[in-house]
């Protein structure tokens, strides 16, 4: 045992005492790039592809945002080659100081953290800050070529995966042409040989950066062979928008419907000349969520201090006018019930910008919250002021979001706590004994009188009865607590077992049909539509899914000799007595209410499946145009007749008063 322990320590020192300072590697120039490159453009993989195109696009739009350039082209050729020019002032050919056998030039393409972007003189902003972006473009292409037109001089040099194959070679003089021109084709050893750039996506970033600074014109350009007709791209088009990010969300918004009229939109310097910030906010109906950040032209697709500041800015501003107009629910807005569901376009130029990663997907500059809040809070304080009833829109909007979330967290809390106990049923749930959903209904009837003859007149092995006292809550105009606090819906949602919006289940719905049963005069009606509008709101998949029904109760009775027959309005009675009864004296009882029918008749008009009338409740689908339209509209109703504003029923009735024949007073 111990020879083995020897000779097995001799080994293991033996390999030690093989890592030696050969061993250690050190990497010159542009080869960690090429070694590595997933610490400088996040992989090698389609994203980091046209990473590549960002890099050198950023710094032609650096030119631009700095005030020296107003045209940029970008051009996408065959056999996967780039090209981007701008007119910018050109790159520096002199020799460089620190290197005076090299052209800045040549230093910029071939030396990590070179620039004019450190000190400040050149670029006051910039998105490129680490002086990293051409030199990486450089490195993983296997073929690039610079033209440098500057001081009516025309240069060009070529690189090959990071060193120059050529020298600076003077291509004569130029008279109406300046700027930088570089045009590159990947390294398929580092990407691999089927990698291609997709048009529609260079076309959407080009298309960006002619939104996000007003001041350029972009002129993209793609050869034909390689545009799809599954995804469609313009072969050119000259990009400039002269009203920045308002153009660019407005054309996101065409022909979506807005909670408020127009864009909250603005611009605004920073102080101390460190900047400034350009933003577009929409707050759709539809509620399809997308805020793109963007930072000296930088995509920021994680956010960072800059949202944060957006976030403050919208949310202390939402509850200020909520306190304003007395509305107290506004006190407990949060970021993500102002911001959630809307559509957020925000830009802005600082400064040195301190990015998390060098692909820049995140912004850490802690000033950029406080630029961003004081440059957006007074402007959105006057919009929401300026046009008081678009304020009120959205505040009603934001504070139903903030409900909704409230509703969301206590139903998760509530299914956290009984996740582990036996399902608890309402006490005055009459229950069915069949074990399955299918074939079962559950009959929704109003007070304990009219639940008593139910429970008599029911099947018992298919049938359950809850009694509802009274008139049950108004959903549309109540709020979350309300809800929450009221006994009557919180028994009704335990006994269909399947939970409300988000966390409906249909799968765990305990009946197959469930059936609201009201008495057949005003008051019932109106239950009816009190519950209608229930299920509607909070469980819409129960309606879609063909659960619901309405059943039609008796009005009166009508007794000829031996002959009974039972009318469900006036109408029908009148209806009957021509043509069922003999012109002789009719007996005609009116039913009072549920309550007052004997079971067995209850049974025989209402509830036997044999002889019962049911109409079912259903809603638009969304499957066409024409029936989104149609579910848009029932939307509007239901908010109209049953919404918080009484005034919007005053004017439904005020229109259709005229259409009113009789009145059951």
């Amino acid at each position: 045992m111990r020879a083995m322990s020897d000779d097995l320590f001799e080994k293991t020192a033996a390999k030690t005492d093989a890592y030696t300072a050969k061993d250690i590697e050190v990497l010159e120039g542009l080869e960690p790039v090429r070694k590595r490159p997933g610490m400088y453009i996040g992989g090698t993989d389609e994203k980091a592809l046209h990473h590549l195109v960002a890099e050198i696009l950023d710094n032609a739009m650096d030119e631009a945002v700095a005030g020296h350039a107003t045209v940029i082209d970008v051009e996408l050729g065959l056999e996967n080659r780039v090209t981007i020019r701008d007119n910018g002032r050109g790159i520096p050919v002199d020799p460089h100081p620190k290197y005076p056998e090299k052209s800045a030039l040549e230093v910029i393409f071939t030396t990590l953290h070179s620039g004019g972007k450190f000190g400040g003189g050149a670029y006051k902003v910039s998105g490129g800050l680490h002086g990293v972006g051409v030199s990486v473009v450089n490195a993983l292409s296997d073929d690039l070529v610079v033209e440098v037109a500057r001081d009516r001089k025309l240069v060009r040099q070529a690189y090959s995966r990071g060193k120059a194959v050529t020298g600076i070679e003077d291509l004569g003089t130029v008279q109406n042409r300046r700027g930088t021109t570089v045009t590159f084709h990947p390294d398929p050893e580092i990407f691999g040989p089927r990698a291609r750039f997709r048009p529609a996506l260079l076309y959407r970033m080009t298309r960006s950066k002619a939104y996000l600074f007003r001041g350029v014109r972009i002129r993209w350009k793609c050869a034909a062979d390689l545009i799809k007709e599954d995804n469609p791209t313009p072969v050119e088009q000259e990009l400039h928008f002269p009203n920045g990010l308002t153009d660019f969300l407005s054309e996101l918004m065409d022909k979506r419907e807005m909670v408020t009229p127009t864009v909250f939109a603005g611009r605004q310097d920073f102080p101390d000349d460190m900047g400034s910030v350009e933003w577009a906010v929409a707050w759709p109906t539809d509620q399809d969520y997308l805020f793109s950040s963007y930072c000296n032209t930088v995509p920021t697709p994680e956010g960072g201090t800059h949202e944060q500041g957006l976030r403050n800015a919208l949310t202390k501003g939402m509850r200020a006018f909520g306190d304003m107009v007395g509305n107290k629910k506004a006190d407990k807005l949060t970021a993500d019930d102002v911001i959630g569901g809307a559509c957020i376009m925000l830009s802005c130029f600082i400064r040195e910008p301190q990015f998390q990663g060098q692909t820049k997907e995140k912004l850490a500059s802690a000033e950029a919250t406080r630029y961003v809040e004081q440059a957006m809070k007074d402007q959105f304080d006057h919009w929401l002021s300026g046009d008081a009833q678009a304020g009120g829109e959205l505040l009603s909007h934001v504070v139903a979001r903030a409900e909704d979330r409230q509703r969301r967290k206590q139903d998760k809390e509530l299914s956290r706590k009984t996740a582990t106990k036996k399902l608890r049923l309402p006490g005055k749930l009459a229950d069915c004994s069949r074990s399955i959903a299918g074939g079962t209904e559950l009959f929704l009837v109003e007070g304990d009188s009219a639940g008593g003859s139910a429970k008599q007149a029911r099947m018992r092995e298919t049938q359950a009865v809850l009694p509802l006292r009274g008139k049950i809550l108004n959903v549309a105009s109540a709020s979350t607590d309300k809800l929450r606090a009221n006994q009557e819906l919180t028994d009704l949602i335990e006994a269909l077992g399947c939970g409300v919006r988000d966390h409906y289940d249909d799968d765990k719905l305990r009946y197959e049909k469930v059936i609201i049963m009201t008495d057949a005069d005003v008051d019932g009606a109106h239950i009816a539509s009190l519950l209608m509008t229930f299920f509607y709101r909070e469980m819409p998949a129960l309606i879609e899914n063909g659960h619901l029904f309405l059943a039609m109760p008796p009005l009166y009775r009508l007794v000829q000799g031996g002959k009974s027959m039972y009318a469900r309005d006036d109408a029908h009675k009148d209806q009957l007595l021509k043509t069922e009864f003999k012109p002789s004296k009719v007996e005609i009882s009116r039913f009072k209410g549920l309550g007052e029918m004997p079971p067995a008749q209850l049974k025989e008009t209402t509830m036997a499946p044999g002889s019962r009338t049911l109409l079912q409740v259903t809603i638009p689908d969304t499957h066409t145009e024409e029936s989104r339209e149609e579910a848009k509209q029932t939307g509007r109703l239901v908010e109209r007749l049953m919404g918080r504003k009484p005034e919007l029923r005053f004017q439904f009735i005020q229109e259709n008063a005229r259409f009113v024949e009789e009145l059951d007073i």
